[in-house]
């Protein structure tokens, strides 16, 4: 299995080459050169599996550089119902990603069950593992450098805190992240993690990523690695929890699932993008987006304008804060039927800061076939749809997933299930329950006071020299 950029001007590679990087050298994003097809009969022989034993069905096809048994042990050491122990009561940690009904084909997948109480933990986790275990076997160290509008940040720093060899610089935007989000970042003390909070919205920390890792010179010389979802191994680690729920929810191969996606820079829809790809009977791929509806508009329109910084918006569902969409390039390399010429010209408009609209080339027409709906919500759609849930269901959910929620009910098939991807614990996002509910949620008891708890971050403007500099001055 090699790899190949979308941009098509860097060498195929293998997984264990591209694991610790991001973008490819020409500025694109790494797919693999085919997707591997699973039948019915594979299908059929899946169902049933532990989570473990399914991601290792399904990663063993992407991955041909790690020993199969090595491979096994490093999942097996990943989805651990121990490390996956925040369930919902009733709920079996040993299930992982345990489904709970809602009402007749309406379902939450929760995600949220990890360290850090957000889906990002899922593939964090397997990252942190396969990073250590990497380097480890070739002698080598990797400085990670990575961009989080709230919790890809608290993911990545917990699944590599004290790994050999790995040192981890996480950009997040100043005062923008939950107060809980904030907590679990900042009150690390661990000598290998530098948190730096940017005068800036996410998508100035992502640029700021970004161009580091366009400069090959600085890139080599302090051996920068990403955990962001530009990295690859984020992407295929979450293929996985797609196949999980199907199964869940479904008898037989024969029946469709509809999953809705809350989507920022579109990572984990990307992934369903990929499963569907790959032969999961998925019927349609909800983008569930909130005020910052970038994604909306172009599944709508067929037009992509990212906004610049001043018109980001800072709402209540602080993770999908989000104008510019890295893996929406994954997702377009394969609408235009993989014309590397094209995506690299589409986006050399979108780096220039310009639109693109894919409605001449009769490429939008294409995206019906491909599963893609979408919807927005804003703040009082998820205020209300908290409060019906809870009075509904008796389940609390946390904002991103009200949104997840809220765009579901729009597209809900009396014949397809219908899934909604769960974000976080609600606990993550204590001041919004608290206006939706009039009290706050049940968090762990491990995490409580977290807020309380000594904090250790670098204030810094958006300037990619300053992050360098910085970066040089920590290694």
């Amino acid at each position: 299995m090699k790899y190949i950029s979308t941009r098509g001007q860097s060498p195929a590679l293998s997984f264990s080459q591209i694991l610790l990087g991001g973008l490819a050298p020409d500025g694109g994003l790494y797919l693999p050169e085919t997707y591997p097809q699973f039948t019915d009969a594979d299908l059929t022989a899946m169902r049933g599996l532990s989570y473990a034993d399914l991601a290792f069905a399904i990663l063993s096809r992407f991955v041909d550089d790690i020993p199969a048994a090595d491979l096994k042990a490093i999942i097996d050491k990943t989805y651990r119902a121990d490390v996956y122990a925040f369930t919902r009561a009733g709920q079996n940690a040993a299930d992982i990603t345990p489904t709970l009904k809602l009402e007749d084909n309406l379902y939450l997948l929760s995600l949220s069950n990890g360290p850090t109480l957000a889906f990002k933990d899922m593939a964090m986790q397997l990252l942190g593992n396969l990073f250590e275990y990497v380097l480890t076997k070739e002698g080598k160290t990797t400085n990670i450098l990575g961009a989080t509008s709230g919790d890809t940040g608290s993911a990545a720093e917990y699944a590599m805190r004290g790994k050999k060899g790995i040192r981890v610089f996480m950009l997040s935007p100043h005062k923008k992240m939950s107060r809980f989000q904030t907590a679990q970042m900042f009150s690390l003390q661990d000598d290998n993690i530098y948190n730096i909070a940017v005068n800036g919205v996410f998508d100035d920390c992502q640029d700021m990523v970004k161009a580091v890792s366009n400069d090959a010179e600085f890139k080599a010389q302090y051996k920068i690695g990403a955990v962001n979802s530009i990295n690859w191994g984020r992407i295929v680690a979450q293929v996985v929890y797609y196949f999980k729920g199907y199964f869940a929810v479904t008898q037989n191969n024969s029946q469709k699932v509809s999953f809705s996606v809350p989507s920022g820079n579109f990572g984990n829809v990307c992934a369903g993008h990929i499963a569907r790809m790959m032969g999961l009977p998925i019927d349609k791929l909800v983008v569930a987006t909130n005020e910052n509806d970038v994604l909306d508009e172009f599944f709508k329109t067929g037009v992509y304008s990212p906004r610049g910084s001043a018109n980001t918006y800072h709402t209540s569902s602080p993770s999908m804060d989000i104008s510019k969409a890295s893996n929406f390039e994954r997702f377009v390399f394969d609408l235009v039927g993989r014309d590397s010429d094209k995506t690299r010209a589409l986006w050399t408009q979108v780096d220039s800061g310009n639109s693109f609209d894919l409605n001449a080339d009769g490429y939008f027409a294409k995206i019906a076939d491909y599963g893609f709906v979408s919807g927005s919500s804003n703040h009082a759609h998820r205020m209300q749809t908290i409060r019906e849930t809870k009075a509904k269901y008796e389940v609390v959910i946390d904002t991103h997933t009200a949104d997840g929620l809220k765009v579901a009910l729009a597209h809900l098939d009396a014949q397809t299930p219908m899934v909604v991807l769960e974000t976080a614990l609600p606990a993550k996002f204590e001041d919004a329950i608290v206006e939706a509910l009039g009290q706050a949620s049940e968090r762990p008891a491990a995490l409580n006071g977290i807020e309380s708890l000594p904090q250790k971050f670098t204030v810094m403007d958006a300037s990619a020299a300053d992050i360098k500099t910085f970066i040089a001055n920590n290694t």
